[in-house]
């Protein structure tokens, strides 16, 4: 099982290493979009410390690299997904990790990236209630070849442009849905996270 797998490994203190060491390891790659529970758990109980300080800015030292930026997105974007899955910290830091996914690419660093790495580091932009984010996500994963990544961009994309944010976010977030909303929620079409 692949949880059992990972939790033996040790993680160093505070550096862009631990993210990517952990995130790449082959037995997390086959658990990127299918969390468990326990790997839900691993993940707050490791890392929830290190997104705590990037929360708090005290990480924005990471910005240095491509491969330290890309850590940082990887704490700020996806690791909240999984330590706080159902719960609106799910998303705290997301425009955080939006931020650091654009300095990247004004600095070129997506280029320094393998492909594979590149997907994550463009993931905050598909992740984002804004359109403007959503579009550039769209052009970056297509430029990138990431067919299946592009894939979900155009469905998230479209979420955006019809609804204007995420509507299985609603609940999580307090927000109330709308007739429409709640009408695509009930489908069996519907995105749910």
């Amino acid at each position: 099982m692949p949880d059992a797998d990972l939790d033996k490994q040790q993680v160093p203190s505070f550096l862009p290493s631990a993210i990517l060491d952990f995130w790449y390891d082959e037995e997390m790659r086959n658990c990127w979009f299918s969390s468990t529970p326990v790997l839900d758990a691993l993940i707050r109980d490791r890392f929830e410390e290190f997104w705590q300080r990037a929360a708090a800015g005290e990480l924005d030292g990471w910005k240095n690299s491509a491969e330290a930026c890309l850590a940082l997105v990887i704490l700020l974007d996806q690791m909240p997904l999984n330590m706080f899955r159902g719960k609106a910290e799910s998303f705290k830091t997301e425009q955080q990790a939006v931020s650091v996914c654009k300095y990247a690419l004004a600095q070129g660093f997506d280029s320094l990236l393998t492909v594979d790495r590149r997907a994550f580091l463009y993931m905050p932009l598909m992740h984002s209630e804004d359109t403007n984010d959503q579009d550039l996500s769209v052009s970056l994963f297509e430029s990138a070849a990431l067919a299946d990544n592009l894939r979900f961009a155009l469905h998230h994309r479209e979420l955006i442009r019809k609804f204007g944010r995420f509507p299985h976010r609603n609940r999580i977030l307090g927000r109330t849905s709308t007739p429409e909303e709640e009408t695509y929620l009930a489908s069996e079409g519907a995105f749910t996270g």
